[in-house]
């Protein structure tokens, strides 16, 4: 009977690849004959896919799964798998496996092909860490969906990444850039359009780089103008690009394609080209600075995000005015802002001159503040403006409302019925904040 089916419930952590890898660890679940629940008493099988981009996270992770040692108490045939990046790191689960006993499955971002039989193995009561150092190639994973019916999914066009920025640990979870070929996904995404699915974003630690690596006959720019042409879609989005890899021809392929939305966020992560380099960012402000113009020369309209990061190692007064210094010479929509976390295993752990905490702070809370008053400018010139919004459902905050984005990936809220969802709508702005749109149905 199907209220006798077993459930699963997945909670996940840290970026969209890491969001898509647990679409991916679900869809296996269902394979298996789970089905979704949200209640932690009621699962059957619960997945924790890990972040370890900072130290925080893992902690709260750590956490997280202590706590789970009270259900699998009180449910001994529980079966708990904890899965991703910080699985990955060496060593990190057969140390935690001595302090959670109580986990059945460890498994790394490298073994994700080999969950199904990892879950089945679990069920006969065996203990499981899984974690190979050794990437799988392109034709190794399955083509995993998300869930049926879903209004908006995310799809890899690519894996790991070759930069090696100083305070990133992905390189050493994720392993070395390898792309997927087109056709698997445009067949991948063609099924999820079966399945109602009106937007997807393309997903790689730098979609720029895509195909470069793997002897493709194509780029990222022809992947785009192939994903454009597939019918019944109505909106692709993508994420993220590195400035480095930001091509005039990708930029025109964005400028001119149907459904690839006006909205690029490019980190520049610090306006200082002293740390740029101790980054290993591998380009200069004033390149970054003559991407944006190129970007603005051929998409006007274009919204543009970005990250930034504050207090990393030897950053000093001057060098955080530059940072400064850039947000206001370019009107970002939004920016992505973080405190430098000391992240061991890269490069910059190791640095001298570490910035204090309280310093850290004080250059957070002034970039934030300016760029906050900057997005709320340019959202204030949104009023009054009609824009695309495709209708997602109803608002979290607002229930009575609905909710959407339009292209370029702002929210709006505004009065509709609901059968509006999954449609494409066109909304008069009529107020705002930093982060939100208000406006009615013209």
């Amino acid at each position: 009977m199907q209220g006798n089916k077993k459930k699963y419930l997945t909670l996940s952590y840290g970026c969209q690849m890491s969001e898509r890898d647990a679409e991916t660890f679900s869809s296996v679940a269902r394979q298996q004959g789970y089905e979704k629940t949200t209640e932690l008493e009621q699962a059957d099988l619960i997945i924790i896919n890990t972040c370890c981009v900072r130290e925080s996270a893992e902690n709260k992770i750590i956490g997280k799964i202590g706590q789970l040692k009270n259900y699998k108490e009180k449910k001994p045939s529980l079966k708990i798998a904890v899965c991703g990046c910080m699985v990955q790191q060496p060593g990190t689960a057969e140390k935690l496996s001595k302090r959670a006993a109580h986990v059945d499955i460890w498994t790394g971002t490298n073994d994700i092909g080999n969950f199904a039989q990892l879950l089945k193995s679990a069920s006969e009561n065996s203990k499981i860490i899984c974690v190979s150092q050794e990437a799988q190639k392109n034709g190794d994973r399955e083509i995993s969906t998300a869930e049926y019916g879903k209004l908006k999914a995310n799809v890899n066009i690519m894996y790991g990444c070759n930069n090696y920025c100083a305070y990133c640990i992905v390189p050493f979870v994720r392993g070395e850039e390898r792309s997927r070929p087109k056709e698997d996904i445009c067949e991948e995404i063609g099924v999820l359009v079966q399945g109602g699915c009106k937007e997807v974003t393309l997903l790689g630690q730098n979609v720029n780089s895509y195909g470069l690596r793997d002897g493709f006959a194509y780029d990222f720019s022809n992947l785009l103008q192939e994903v454009d042409q597939l019918p019944n879609l109505d909106r692709i989005r993508f994420i993220t690009s590195h400035p480095k890899d930001l091509s005039d021809l990708l930029i025109k392929t964005i400028a001119e394609g149907q459904k690839i939305c006006e909205h690029i966020h490019l980190p520049f992560q610090a306006g200082s080209n002293t740390i740029l380099r101790a980054m290993n960012r591998n380009y200069t402000r004033e390149y970054y600075l003559e991407r944006i113009k190129a970007i603005l020369g051929m998409i006007p309209e274009v919204r543009l995000t970005t990250d930034i990061i504050v207090g990393f190692p030897g950053e000093t007064e001057e060098d955080f005015e530059q940072t400064i210094d850039l947000v206001q010479k370019v009107h970002f929509s939004q920016a992505f802002t973080f405190m430098y976390s000391k992240r061991s295993g890269t490069a910059a752990a190791s640095y001298e001159e570490q910035i204090p905490l309280d310093v850290k702070k004080r250059r957070l809370q002034r970039l934030m503040s300016i760029q906050n008053a900057r997005s709320l400018s340019w959202r204030e010139q949104m009023t009054g403006k009609e824009y695309e919004v495709l209708v997602e459902g109803p608002s979290k905050n607002n229930p009575e409302m609905l909710t959407g984005r339009t292209r370029g990936n702002e929210v709006v809220v505004f009065p509709g019925h609901l059968d509006l969802a999954g449609t494409l709508v066109l909304v008069r702005i009529q107020s705002v904040n930093s982060w939100t749109l208000w406006g009615e149905l013209v």
